[in-house]
């Protein structure tokens, strides 16, 4: 059976746009990658590499990249948003201001894992409201255990991509599966996206759990009680309480909480070392999405009333400058409860 091939636009030349374009590349499919940093995409084209974000990794030759973010979705079949979370809002805005020119049927979905802090929106919901063309149940989304640093080095990953419309789901799963990516499908688009932006939180408490030289006791407890958390809020806000069992929820906060190709997780670990928060995020010198998170979390858990203890305590460190040890005394010292 003769696989087809798609034309397919990923707007955001980052770790994971680019892993990401690089393996839809290697498929067959005609991929264009758009950036904003011009070395970047010169590196991409000219070198095959995107070394300020992959560094040695190289990419398929046949991935091409621009600039020009009308030229990269003008033929496009699937268009993929992997921009930070704070900048979907400007890219949907210019993007909506394009496609009125545009013959083409685009599926769109993106791969972003992140909370709009103070709206508190989803990123799918943030596509929808700036281009209003685009239904949300009509939006597909990447997510689950898949680091791009590994995913460029083709080591073996699994991967889920949730959409309503399970049609539009099976498209992209064919698209992006191959040897060593294996994509299955969820319907299941509230709780993936809630589970990927939650388990950000998460990986922050992980690095620090790391970085105080605690035991795998402690990081097993970080991810089982983090998982709960996370459950109660996504499901509280619409998700399905399977989501959290699957890649999207426990796969991915497993390989973020317990691995420094996490920048969150990173982020931890220069927490426990003394740095502020400041300091960490000047040195890691790319997004954190767990810190912009943890204050999203933080408002959706006050105006749900759900308990987060682990992610509150995260907030308090990050925001409320509470010293770490006394911010592990409090959640050992809390009143005994049953684990259910």
């Amino acid at each position: 059976m003769i696989k087809q091939t798609r034309k397919i636009a990923i707007l955001g030349a980052g770790s994971w746009g680019t892993a990401l374009a690089s393996t839809f590349s290697m498929n067959g499919n005609q991929v264009i990658l758009w950036g904003k940093n011009q070395s970047d995409i010169d590196d991409i084209n000219q070198n095959h590499q995107n070394r300020r974000f992959l560094q040695e990794a190289f990419l398929d030759k046949n991935l091409k990249a621009t600039t020009d973010l009308k030229d990269a979705v003008k033929d496009a079949e699937i268009v993929l948003f992997v921009v930070p979370t704070s900048a979907v809002r400007q890219v949907a805005g210019k993007l909506a201001s394009i496609l009125p020119s545009l013959k083409n049927e685009i599926i769109f979905g993106h791969a972003i894992k992140g909370i709009e802090v103070d709206s508190n929106k989803r990123v799918s919901q943030m596509i929808s409201e700036e281009i209003p063309s685009i239904k949300e149940d009509d939006l597909f989304f990447i997510s689950g255990p898949s680091h791009a640093e590994s995913v460029v080095k083709r080591a073996i990953t699994l991967v889920a991509v949730a959409s309503s419309n399970q049609a539009r789901a099976a498209i992209i799963q064919a698209a992006l599966s191959n040897s060593f990516f294996r994509v299955y499908t969820n319907s299941d688009l509230c709780g993936s996206e809630y589970a990927a932006a939650l388990k950000n939180v998460l990986a922050i408490a992980g690095g620090i759990i790391k970085g105080l030289k605690m035991t795998d006791n402690t990081q097993a407890a970080l991810v089982t009680r983090g998982l709960s958390e996370m459950r109660r809020l996504g499901v509280a806000l619409g998700g399905k309480s399977e989501t959290f069992n699957g890649l999207a929820g426990l796969g991915d906060l497993i390989v973020t909480a317990m691995s420094t190709n996490s920048r969150n997780f990173r982020a931890g670990l220069g927490l426990a070392s003394g740095k502020d928060l400041k300091q960490v995020q000047k040195e890691m010198g790319m997004v954190i999405e767990g810190v912009k998170t943890a204050k999203a979390v933080d408002q959706l858990s006050r105006k749900n009333n759900i308990s987060m203890p682990i992610s509150e305590s995260v907030y308090k460190i990050l925001y409320e400058n509470a010293k770490i040890d006394d911010v592990v005394a409090d959640l050992m010292n809390r009143p005994l409860i049953s684990e259910e």
